[in-house]
Order: structure tokens, then C-alpha cells, then sequence
């Protein structure tokens, strides 16, 4: 199968729409299917207000249009709500083509949090980006409650993977952690208002706090919290070994959609404490992790928690039987009833 596959999100970016997006592929490549990715970097692009490290291309209608035509997909997707899947949305409108489309960020949430923005007013945006597609992919029930409450019909569930070769219970642990004194709690992701990272760096549980990742808001809180361990972005083997070496990993978000983080800590033994929210709440269960409004008294009972149940959990999701769901939610294209 030809699979088309639109982003604004792709490489150099760092999280999670990415990292599902190129692990699926990756999956779908090896079982023979012949995957295109139109991203930003093929466009002239300038860097997003208050958010540099995303680039927002400037593209045409026709320009995206001619590089899906020319590909000749028997399926497209588009991936997230910017500039190129909204030119590669009107071509294939215009077309006849049918497409799917992913809910992969609370982006009316980030946005509210950013500027103050009211969140409805960006579903209104959502609702019009997403109407038309044949099914939108969603990977939790609680966010494809959301997007039903907000008008959204058609939605079909798309789990997220862990690639379980590296990210599993194995004896190296990162040495720039070793001697930390414990509990090591840990958190991953990127460093931005919208994570709410400082309700973990505030919390007053005894031990060490470790921050892995980058973004707009480390230089403001590595000089707000000197005693918190920033290791900056690490990746591969390397984060694995910083998961392993964590007592508990912390998710102090309280506006993402799924958060990858928390099974790839899992599946390295690690349990997790969070906020009782979306994500948290379709993912953790109790003998796993810990969700409190008191993210305090999640990391204490969390640290309770059994490391080789954590381990034995995380291997429950597979990149495998994400491609899986993707493949099975695409919609083929009938040239003959297009050109009708």
C-alpha cells in the first residue's frame, strides 16, 4: 500500500507526534508498504511565535497538492492541524480524495496556555480542520470522549508503542545518576509552560529531582530551582538508562493527550506518578503507578509500587499493534469513482 502521511511535525522536532509518527512508519516500511512524508523541511519556514523550535511552513495549495499527486498514494493522512496538512486538507477536498485525520496534542489547551487565548475559541479551528475527514484517530477514550463533546463524530482509537529493544529492564543505569541521593524522581519531556513541569520542581518530597529534555522554559527554572538535576536532552540507549536509574518517574501534565514517556518508563521498571487527568487516567492502573491531585502523595505511593509488574505492563504496548490500528483506519482512494 502507497501511504501518504502530511505533518507539520517531523524532524528536528523533539516529542511525541513525531516519535509516533516515525515509529509507525517504520513498522509499516518493514512490512513492505511504501510510505511518503510531506513535512515542513521540504517548505521555506519560519519559526512559530513564542515556540522557535517549531517551524511553521509557507506552502501553496498546489505545491502541497502536486507532491501527494505525484506519489500517487492509495491512502492519506494527515497528521496535525498547521499550514501543510491544512493546504494538503483543501486539495484533497477539492479532489475527492478521503483522508483521515490524528487528535495528537491538546493543541487548544497549549494555545489558551500560551497566550490566554479561551480554549473554545481554537476548538472552533479544531472542529473545521477535522470535519471532513472519514475518521479522526484518537489514543485514548478520554480523548476521544472529548473530541465527541466537542462535535466530533467517527473517531477511532490509535494506540502508542514502545520500542521494547531498548527500552526495558536492563542493568545499565546512566552514570551522570549514580550517587544522586534517593528517591531519584524523574522527569522527561519537553520544558515548556504547557507540561507544567513546575508543579513537580515545587514538590517537597525528600531526594533528588531530575529534569531530561529542553525547551523554552529551562533557563527560568534551572535558575529558579538550583538543587533539580537538568541533564538537557538525552535520547536512544542513554534514555533508557536515565529511566532505569529513576525510583519514580514524574508526569506533572495535565494537558496531553497520552504522554509516551510514561510507558517507556514503564517498560523500563519504572513506576509513575501523575494527576488523575487525561493520559494518566487511560494508561496508569494501580499497580503501576499513582494518581493524586496531591502530586506529592502520588510520588510517595507511586515509589511503593512493584518494579517488575511496571516492566511486565510497559511491554503491553507495541509499535506493532500501533501500525496495526493506523492501517486498518485508513481510507483507500478509488481513482475510478475520483475521476467520476
Amino acid at each position: 500500500m502507497r501511504i501518504a502521511i502530511v505533518t507539520d511535525a517531523w524532524a528536528p522536532q523533539v516529542n511525541g507526534v513525531v516519535r509516533t509518527l516515525k515509529s509507525v512508519r517504520d513498522v509499516l516500511e518493514r512490512q513492505g508498504h511504501i510510505v511518503r512524508v510531506i513535512s515542513p523541511d521540504l517548505f521555506y519556514s519560519l519559526p512559530c511565535p513564542t515556540y522557535p523550535e517549531i517551524r511553521l511552513a509557507m506552502v501553496r495549495t498546489a505545491t502541497v497538492g502536486q507532491l501527494i499527486e505525484d506519489f500517487a498514494p492509495d491512502a492519506v493522512h494527515l497528521a496535525t492541524e498547521g499550514p501543510v496538512c491544512v493546504a494538503a486538507r483543501r486539495w484533497c477536498l477539492r479532489q475527492g480524495y478521503p483522508f483521515t485525520t490524528a487528535y495528537h496534542t491538546q493543541f487548544p489547551d497549549y494555545v489558551s496556555a500560551r497566550s490566554g487565548v479561551p480554549a473554545e475559541w481554537i476548538w472552533r479551528y479544531i472542529r473545521w480542520f477535522h470535519a471532513p475527514a472519514r475518521t479522526v484517530l484518537a489514543s485514548t477514550p478520554s480523548i476521544r470522549r472529548t473530541l465527541g463533546e466537542h462535535g466530533l463524530g467517527r473517531v477511532s482509537h490509535w494506540g502508542r508503542g514502545v520500542d521494547l529493544t531498548r527500552f526495558h529492564p536492563g542493568v545499565v543505569r546512566h552514570p551522570e545518576m549514580a550517587g544522586l541521593a534517593g528517591p531519584v524522581q524523574l522527569y522527561v519531556g519537553r520544558v515548556a509552560v504547557e507540561k507544567n513541569l513546575e508543579a513537580f520542581l515545587r514538590t517537597s518530597r525528600p531526594g533528588t529531582k531530575v529534569v531530561v529534555g529542553d525547551g523554552p522554559a529551562r533557563a527560568q527554572l534551572e535558575a529558579a530551582y538550583p538543587d533539580v538535576c537538568f541533564m538537557g536532552a538525552r535520547f536512544g540507549d542513554e534514555l533508557a538508562q536515565c529511566y532505569r536509574a529513576a525510583d519514580v518517574f514524574v508526569f506533572p501534565s495535565r494537558t496531553d493527550t497520552f504522554g509516551l514517556v510514561m510507558i517507556e518508563a514503564l517498560a523500563c521498571g519504572t513506576p509513575v506518578a501523575a494527576y488523575p487527568v487525561t493520559g494518566p487516567i487511560d494508561v496508569l492502573t494501580e499497580q503501576v503507578g499513582a494518581m493524586d491531585e496531591d502530586l506529592d502523595t502520588a510520588i510517595a505511593l507511586a515509589l511503593t509500587r512493584d518494579r517488575v509488574a511496571c516492566a511486565v505492563y510497559g511491554r503491553g504496548f507495541t509499535w506493532e499493534a500501533s501500525a496495526a490500528q493506523f492501517l486498518g483506519a485508513l481510507v483507500p482512494i478509488h481513482r475510478n469513482a475520483v475521476a467520476a
